[in-house]
């Protein structure tokens, strides 16, 4: 969740700092590169061309080994700032998923060739998709939606075949087709739903956020996060193991856990700004009035993940701020703005967690190096000329990769 045990990376890179190689991609993305072994793996939609694609790269050098993908010429709704193939690979060594989407669930091998692949519905959210496909003992689990078709599920990884699903409850008012998002707004990424697509039955609330594989004492739980409720799974069954309801209806990050403690987010459709929820894990059925231990309003919007570190959760906002709260408390212990030269410092990019140093990533490319204390103190702010980024860091072996709507980046000591 967001946590890396990678250590002599740089802190410090630019266009022409530390930088291994640059290679160009073909179109517009919000997924994070995934590493395993010498590869790199990326989903990329090619719009012209409506391709929905997984490309690997060499990670020593950056060569293109294989782009593989699908044709849908099929009008999927989705926002403007949010382009399709948004949720990132996974990968098991052997096996390579990617969520295309309406397109559906793909499997490749390491050599791009498609193994099997899954219908999981149409996507009708005036959003779109984002949520990741994870893998854990042989099952690979997504959160497929969101829209009127969406479903937890779990497939075998070697086959395909569906060993469970369950659906998420229904979202109260969420399907308006034919609506129009509100009027005005600056058409940047921090008014993003000036540029939904209102043709989506499935209307604008929903999750998109990944699950995670939570261990609860002896137990191991799948956690997702739902419209309006957060729940646990028995990882091979699919059986709701405890639901704790009572959170908003429109949720993008993936819970982070600390302490028995599960931080949950989530976007307040009325009057704005994330709800922040401490849920004590354990316990079976409806915990609500039992497990719910906090909740916590910020004025400001969080995109992507947090981070917990020393009894403290981190988040950040997507017009450019960390906030730190108490895990065991929610009290909001302090806030600091990330400024840096780009002309876009909000963030839709997850928290990475490494050598005890915070990795952030804002619109402009900038990725800030922070230290995950009560003073935020700013190591290093690592700018490559302003290219657009939605993306998260991801570290290997001492390199640090970084997807823009331009390029991937390989930065390395």
């Amino acid at each position: 969740m967001g946590v890396s045990e990678e250590k002599g990376w740089p802190v410090m890179w630019g266009e022409k700092q530390n930088v291994r190689w640059r290679v160009a991609l073909p179109d517009r993305g919000n997924s994070t590169p995934v590493v395993w072994g010498d590869r790199v793996f990326v989903t990329q939609a090619i719009e012209k061309e409506n391709r929905r694609t997984l490309m690997c790269f060499a990670k020593s050098d950056g060569r293109l080994l294989w782009q593989s993908g699908v044709t849908y010429q099929e009008h999927e709704p989705t926002n403007g700032e949010n382009p399709y193939c948004s949720s990132s690979p996974a990968t098991d060594g052997t096996h390579v998923v990617a969520y295309f989407g309406s397109a559906g669930l793909f499997c490749y091998d390491f050599n791009g060739n498609e193994l099997w692949h899954r219908e999981t519905g149409k996507v009708d959210s005036w959003q779109g998709s984002g949520s990741s496909p994870i893998i854990r003992e042989g099952l690979c689990y997504l959160n497929a939606g969101p829209g009127t078709k969406a479903v937890m599920l779990a497939v075998d990884v070697k086959s395909g075949e569906l060993v469970w699903s369950v659906k998420p409850p229904k979202v109260i008012g969420a399907a308006v087709p034919g609506a129009k998002p509100p009027v005005g707004g600056s058409g940047k990424f921090d008014d993003a739903m000036m540029k939904a697509d209102p043709t989506g039955a499935g209307g604008f609330l929903g999750s998109w956020s990944t699950p995670v594989i939570v261990q609860d004492g002896e137990r191991e739980e799948v956690v997702v996060v739902q419209p309006g409720q957060v729940s646990g799974y028995e990882p091979k069954t699919g059986e709701e193991l405890w639901v704790c309801r009572g959170l908003t209806d429109q949720a993008f990050a993936s819970p982070v856990v600390s302490e028995g403690i599960l931080v949950v987010t989530g976007h307040r459709v009325v009057g704005g700004g994330t709800r922040v929820t401490g849920v004590k894990l354990g316990g079976e059925g409806d915990v609500s009035a039992t497990n719910r231990l906090w909740q916590t309003d910020l004025p400001k919007e969080c995109v992507g993940s947090g981070v917990v570190k020393d009894g403290k959760v981190f988040l950040v906002t997507q017009f450019g701020s960390v906030v730190c709260l108490g895990v065991k408390s929610g009290k909001k212990l302090a806030e600091k703005r990330l400024s840096g030269e780009g002309s876009r410092s909000g963030s839709w990019s997850s928290i990475v967690l490494a050598d005890g140093k915070m990795l952030i990533a804002n619109h402009a490319g900038e990725t800030f190096v922070v230290r995950p204390s009560e003073e935020m103190e700013v190591l290093a702010v690592n700018s490559i000329g302003d290219e657009t980024t939605c993306a998260s860091v991801a570290l290997s072996e001492g390199c640090v990769f970084l997807r823009t709507y331009k390029a991937l980046w390989c930065f390395a000591k």
